[in-house]
């Protein structure tokens, strides 16, 4: 079934998946998860409440109850899963997809991702090819509203930030449900509302085009920062006061400002991340663990190797004390703390950023072509034969380090592209590496 990913269960809703097939995944939920009680959260969508509808019938059918939380938050899901001990949990959300995509995020216990390799390809073959025979007792719904809690443990780590003028773009998703408990009316509103139709624009940041609104706010009205959420509130991502956008990456460096008296120093990073970001946290002592992209390897990794913090190119930011979930406002209220700080020191935010990144970089290169692994291996085979790299990498495509530049070429778990990050000491040689590859890439189209 194509609505299921490597990292939860996403598509086009009526067309990659349906409300029967949402009827029988909540139906073979309990027994995939072993549990009688599963916590179910959804965001704004025009689709979710059909989809919450049916998923409570399918789990009530199969004799679990369900605990609703109403609309929320992604990582309100998770940190509810975790702090409350549930076993499972579901959030109904296609996070920064289009408005006629929907899906589902699935939870263990300690809010561990269920992705395709733990999980999901076990229950995409039961409703598949499994036999529902509905329960003579049927399962109870409860409502179960952690909203005071949950907010409570954020404000921790809101502080006063009255130096700072913001631009925030809600993007029409969750956080408009909660960002005013935290930021208050004095900041510049775009798109607060919470709508399924996101008539503001797509809920995805990583696409220009929908950060150019937040963008022209921030110089028009002379913000300090800006600051834009994905659909569910699990990725958030900067502007600096000039407008340019932050590589998500590099704020992973300027986190390290508020962990860096902590005792624990190791700090997980995606194979996508900038050198410029484990240089900047060597002053500190920070020990850095490249890994995967995706909450379904970040957060099981961070937890394995007692990792304190640590984030992705993709915005999304995890924590030790978030049950090692990610959280878009917390990484939100933690890096205020540390901008206004700076602030108080006369530092414009695009000249803190300044201080971290050393290098050009490419951004993310798409190639939409069928032979990936093929096209991966000739790139590969390549630079190995011309200089054996001084770090490598062969985990989510491969990641060669040299001297003065280094690269990733990785199939999209989520997408049909391969994806390009070049990085490189000066442009004259970013150019030259990233044609070279392209070139290569190319030759597979």
């Amino acid at each position: 079934m194509k609505a299921f990913k490597a990292y939860d269960i996403r598509g086009i809703y009526g067309k990659e998946f349906n409300r029967d097939d949402v009827y029988r995944m909540g139906f073979f939920m309990p027994q995939l998860l072993d549990t009688q009680k599963i916590l179910i959260g959804r965001d704004i969508r025009n689709s979710s409440e059909e989809i919450y509808a049916a998923l409570v019938n399918g789990i009530t059918h199969a004799g679990a109850d369900v605990y609703t939380l109403g609309l929320a938050t992604t990582p309100q899901v998770y940190w509810t899963t975790a702090r409350y001990n549930f076993t499972a949990s579901v959030q109904i959300t296609a996070s920064h997809n289009a408005r006629e995509y929907n899906g589902m995020k699935i939870s263990g216990p300690n809010a561990k991702p269920i992705g395709y390799d733990n999980g999901l390809s076990k229950l995409e073959e039961l409703v598949e090819k499994g036999t529902v025979n509905p329960t003579q007792a049927k399962g109870n719904i409860y409502d179960f509203n952690t909203s005071d809690d949950y907010l409570a443990f954020l404000k921790q780590y809101a502080k006063p930030h009255q130096d700072l003028k913001l631009a925030v773009d809600c993007s029409n998703g969750m956080a408009g449900l909660y960002i005013k408990e935290f930021l208050g009316d004095k900041p510049l509103y775009l798109n607060e509302n919470p709508d399924g139709n996101f008539p503001g624009h797509d809920p995805n940041p990583l696409v220009a085009e929908n950060v150019s609104e937040l963008k022209k706010a921030v110089v028009d009205h002379h913000c300090d920062l800006g600051i834009i959420f994905d659909g569910d509130a699990d990725r958030v991502m900067f502007v600096d006061e000039t407008g340019e956008f932050i590589s998500p990456d590099l704020m992973i460096a300027l986190m390290g400002h508020y962990f860096k008296d902590e005792a624990n120093k190791t700090v997980i990073q995606d194979i996508r991340t900038s050198k410029a970001v484990g240089e900047y946290l060597s002053q500190w002592g920070f020990n850095m663990h490249t890994w995967r992209v995706g909450r379904a390897y970040a957060a099981i990794k961070l937890k394995e190797i007692d990792g304190l913090f640590g984030g992705e190119l993709a915005g999304h930011y995890y924590f030790r004390d978030f049950y090692y979930s990610d959280s878009g406002i917390m990484a939100m209220l933690i890096l205020l703390q540390v901008i206004q700080q700076f602030a108080h020191k006369g530092y414009k935010v695009s000249e803190i950023i300044s201080r971290i990144q050393k290098y050009e970089s490419s951004g993310e290169i798409n190639f939409k072509i069928e032979q990936k692994k093929e096209a991966m291996e000739a790139v590969k085979d390549h630079f190995m034969k011309n200089g054996e790299p001084a770090a490598f990498f062969d985990f989510d495509g491969y990641r060669l380090e040299y001297p003065q530049w280094w690269f990733n070429i990785r199939p999209s778990n989520t997408e049909p592209y391969l994806r390009l990050i070049v990085e490189a000491e000066n442009k004259e040689l970013l150019a030259e590496k990233t044609r070279r590859i392209e070139q290569l890439i190319r030759q597979f189209n």
